[in-house]
């Protein structure tokens, strides 16, 4: 019964806390959640279309601050068919709350390991769109930093997505001029990454693409290991 009380009282404590999308946006569970952010699935009122809206605590920010507004920045300039489109952003005080297009298909990751590996064809197919939305990023300034499955969404269509841009980069001198914060998964990490040394967005995003293409075929990673020396050296031998 405690517990049953606790589940009604944070149910509340919910509601008033998101009450600036109430009329707007029926918020329905949660879809997803990690770090200082959470996503919901929710449907707009108007429509009855369903939406994913990603809420995060800008509380719990911090100095990843002004990494969130370089995220919110470039989701607002994006325009393209295999990148998850935002359709408005809400600001108070103690949240950002963004509205993203919902993709019902869920991550790549899973569409893999529920085939085990995908047939040459499907791969073709899905990497294909995950280089057409690559490009445009790249067309557009921007390196994503962490491609990879988890971050690749599918929509009832089973057209890919390309989400999560909070580790995004957009160098100031153009793509050409290098960048130094060592960030995304080890798994998908190009050599310079591991090595801590300066680097070039694109060509570190293409390298992922090329672990990730390998995981549509495989339905494995080429360099991984549970010590994260032994995965680095791995890598660096490769």
């Amino acid at each position: 019964m405690r517990i049953f009380g606790k589940l009604i009282f944070r149910k509340k404590v919910e509601m008033v806390r998101y009450s600036e999308l109430k009329g707007f946006y029926d918020v329905e569970k949660t879809i997803g959640c990690g770090g200082f952010a959470k996503v919901k699935l929710a449907t707009h009122v108007a429509t009855g279309e369903k939406v994913a809206i990603k809420i995060m605590d800008k509380t719990a920010l911090g100095d990843d601050l002004p990494r969130v507004k370089l995220e919110l920045k470039a989701l607002k300039s994006f325009s393209h068919q295999h990148i998850c489109k935002l359709y408005q952003v809400i600001e108070t005080e103690t949240h950002f709350f963004l509205v993203m297009e919902y993709c019902s298909g869920g991550e790549l990751f899973d569409h893999i390991v529920e085939r085990n590996r995908l047939t040459e064809s499907e791969s073709r197919m899905f990497f294909r769109q995950i280089a057409s939305g690559v490009a445009y990023l790249h067309s557009l300034g921007y390196a994503h930093r962490d491609l990879k499955p988890e971050n690749v969404l599918l929509d009832k269509d089973q057209n890919l997505k390309l989400i999560d841009f909070g580790l995004c980069a957009r160098p100031e001198g153009g793509m050409e001029s290098p960048l130094y914060t060592s960030c995304g998964s080890p798994t998908y990490a190009a050599p310079e990454l591991v090595l801590g040394k300066e680097y070039l967005g694109p060509e570190v995003d293409v390298w992922a693409m090329g672990v990730l293409l390998y995981a549509l075929l495989v339905g494995a990673l080429p360099f991984d290991d549970f010590n994260i020396d032994s995965l680095y050296k791995k890598i660096l031998v490769s």
